[in-house]
């Protein structure tokens, strides 16, 4: 393998796709890292759309690059994977777990001969799966392989919570954990607006958090890509923004807690499975998964989530 070493501020964006594209775009505006690059075995579409992207660099302070040879990876410091078969309207993320582990299995390789020193982010579906299959076929640390897992979920939770009592959702800190799908749940024990345990938040008179309405929103959030799907065809814009946030998480060496999976080792006895548990990451890829206190029902539910990714790994042969 030839010698490699990271680009200080370069993130290549692998799937030139909706959310590939939408990650691109984010990452431009946001200022997000010095170089993005596109990397998609689609040449005319990949082509259009780096100079699309490139058109407006004069408004930016990035440098857009890519093509169809993989080379546009070499020396990354942050590769983002989103290539892969799309989700379908009343699609679970579990039904795609074939096709693209076929497609990850392949692929993974090439990467990693480009850019075998950078931190490699799974975004596409199902991403707890696949970043088991990305870690495993790549070799690589399991601080260096991860994906964005429910860090968009957790968005839309703290979205939805923010709506319904008129409040800044930066002051709303709620995390759901668990598989990046249907068996996802908020660790409600320890959500709070601000430093109010969210069942003790007053508003408008009344306690608006009773254990229906938690259960309804947990619901709403876990759900909310199926609705967006069905309306558009894809859910883009809002995961572009989380993955771009995460690259200048990794691109940082200031430490952040964000949401994300990995592969655990001894996490309330889990092994060898991938699920969202907060975590802290920077430069240096996933420092330490945080170990955080849940009630009896919480673990039970982050037990029967890895229950079920394990059962769609060990039909994979993983």
């Amino acid at each position: 393998m030839a010698r490699s070493h990271r680009h200080s501020s370069k993130v290549s964006i692998i799937g030139a796709g909706a959310v590939g594209t939408s990650l691109a775009y984010a990452c431009l505006i946001r200022g997000s890292a010095n170089v993005i690059s596109i990397y998609d075995i689609a040449s005319q579409k990949v082509q259009a759309e780096v100079k699309d992207l490139s058109h407006g660099t004069q408004f930016t302070h990035s440098v857009v690059m890519g093509g169809d040879d993989i080379s546009v990876v070499k020396d990354s410091s942050v590769v983002v994977i989103t290539a892969g078969a799309r989700q379908q309207p009343g699609q679970t993320r579990l039904d795609l777990a074939a096709t693209n582990t076929k497609i990850l299995e392949k692929l993974m390789p090439q990467l990693v001969e480009q850019a075998p020193n950078a931190l490699y982010v799974l975004v596409t579906n199902p991403c707890d799966v696949l970043t088991v299959v990305a870690q495993k076929v790549s070799g690589l640390p399991t601080a260096q392989v991860f994906s964005t897992g429910t860090m968009l979920d957790t968005s839309r939770l703290r979205w939805l919570i923010a709506n319904k009592v008129k409040v800044s959702q930066s002051n709303v800190h709620a995390t759901i954990v668990g598989e990046h799908g249907d068996s996802e749940f908020p660790v409600w024990s320890s959500a709070h607006i601000s430093s109010v345990p969210i069942r003790d938040w007053v508003y408008a008179g009344r306690r608006p958090f009773s254990d229906q309405v938690l259960a309804d929103l947990a619901h709403e959030a876990a759900h909310a890509a199926y609705e967006v799907i069905e309306g558009k065809g894809a859910t883009n814009y809002a995961i572009g923004l989380a993955g771009a946030r995460l690259v200048e998480a990794l691109l940082s060496p200031t430490r952040t807690v964000l949401p994300l999976s990995s592969v655990v080792d001894g996490y309330y006895g889990l092994h060898d499975v991938a699920l969202s548990l907060p975590t802290l990451v920077s430069s240096a890829g996933i420092e330490r998964v945080l170990e955080v206190p849940m009630d009896a029902s919480e673990v039970s539910s982050l037990l029967s989530s890895a229950d079920q990714l394990r059962g769609t790994l060990s039909t994979l042969g993983y």
